[in-house]
């Protein structure tokens, strides 16, 4: 990781879960990280679980990465104080339960703009970032097992449009591929795809079908670490991520 010391990263979705816990490795492996979530109070919060003198390297933003304004806005006051973007990972999630053929549309909606759209806000301002500089830096995306296959927990199925939206991911990681290395960069980008985690976003129907089954935050944090610590020639595409026992 020295490569990264004293750069920026920018971590979407980090008052909680998997995104907090990577603001901890990334700020304790020496960067200094935006934290941009819309409960900005809860990421001002773990500064207290900071060493004193990295309480500094945190700084906290409120954002909804599902609406375009409040993206633009965030990353509007990051490049103004801190001038670039080094590193974005896409944390940011939204999964509800309910069926396609009842459900909400508008709550499918936010899913799908949280998701889908929120990754594609994000990414696109950290890449004009490190274009504009020639900086080869690295988009991370929190993706899931369900954007590879859609998981069975019951003959009625509560997923609804969240494995699409994750699907869409596995995709648009690819395109994105593409596009960085056809604009003449050398910017990674990789999606982690993990089973289920023990955070605040897992339903109750999840977490009851993984009987006890379920990975920490902290496991898919390294993971993104291991990600971003490879050598400027390697690029980790997908990295899937599962507890032994897991039934999906």
């Amino acid at each position: 990781m020295e490569r990264w010391q004293n750069k920026i990263a920018v971590v979407t979705g980090a008052s909680s879960g998997i995104g907090a816990a990577v603001v901890k490795d990334l700020i304790n492996h020496g960067l200094f990280v935006i934290g941009l979530a819309r409960r900005v109070e809860r990421v001002e919060e773990l500064k207290n679980h900071l060493p004193d003198n990295k309480k500094s390297h945190l700084v906290a933003m409120k954002c909804d990465v599902s609406d375009l304004d409040s993206v633009n806005r965030a990353f509007d006051e990051i490049i103004s104080k801190f001038g670039a973007v080094d590193i974005l990972i896409n944390n940011a999630g939204c999964l509800k339960g309910g069926q396609l053929v009842n459900m909400d549309v508008r709550e499918m909606q936010q899913i799908l703009q949280t998701n889908v759209m929120g990754v594609i806000y994000c990414t696109q301002r950290a890449f004009k970032s490190m274009k504009e500089r020639n900086f080869n830096g690295h988009v991370v995306i929190v993706n899931s097992i369900a954007g590879h296959k859609i998981p069975v927990c019951s003959d009625l199925p509560e997923f609804n449009i969240y494995p699409p939206s994750k699907f869409a991911i596995t995709a648009i990681t690819e395109l994105l591929r593409q596009e960085f290395r056809g604009l003449g960069t050398k910017i990674k980008v990789t999606s982690i795809s993990p089973g289920a985690v023990d955070t605040d976003i897992i339903p109750d129907f999840i977490r009851n079908h993984a009987n006890g089954s379920l990975l920490k935050a902290e496991d898919i944090s390294s993971s993104i670490v291991y990600a971003l610590s490879t050598p400027p020639h390697v690029q980790i595409h997908e990295m899937m991520i599962k507890p032994v026992g897991e039934m999906f």
